[in-house]
């Protein structure tokens, strides 16, 4: 990606009026925030371009100092879906887009709870801007819940599934 590629994203973003946007396209991505201009009147010169070179794996879990919007279950659905004071492994999505559970709509789903998957293993597939982008779970266990509904939109950060990790021996 280059730099006249980058400023005509930005011109788009302000053209239609968008407060955030993110690609990613062969290992670049590009996240372009703004202030929304209702808030306090900034336009196009508040527009802050951000690329990360190369994407970085980061761990997906859950700390006490979570988003509002991405708060830890309640504490009685919590007790129903996991042990007491079990560890869960939180898989969330990398992307803002629609959640697939399936490669079809015929299909079975890639993982449901109950099942046992690996390290690698496609869990869903979440569209973004026409592309499917499957997505890998970064651990192997135990898929104890799935929170998110087949067709339905997620943000960025959101809970996919949360995982019992595998217990080494």
């Amino acid at each position: 990606m280059n730099l006249k590629e980058i400023k005509e994203l930005i011109a788009l973003v302000v053209e239609k009026g968008l407060t955030e946007f993110e690609l990613e396209r062969s290992g670049v991505k590009v996240r372009i925030k703004r202030p929304n201009p209702a808030d306090n009147g900034m336009m196009a010169a508040a527009v802050t371009p951000q690329v990360i070179l190369p994407p970085v794996a980061v761990p997906m879990t859950v700390s006490a100092g979570a988003p509002a919007g991405h708060l830890p279950p309640a504490p009685a659905e919590a007790a129903a879906s996991a042990g007491p004071q079990e560890d869960l492994h939180f898989i969330k999505s990398p992307i803002v887009g629609t959640f697939y559970a399936s490669p079809n709509p015929d299909a079975p789903p890639f993982a449901k709870p109950g099942d046992t998957v690996e390290a690698g293993q496609t869990l869903c597939i979440i569209e973004a801007m026409k592309l499917m982008n499957e997505i890998e779970c970064d651990m192997a266990g135990e898929i104890v819940k799935c929170y998110v509904a087949n067709a339905q939109p997620v943000e960025y950060g959101e809970r996919l599934f949360s995982l019992r990790p595998r217990r080494k021996k």
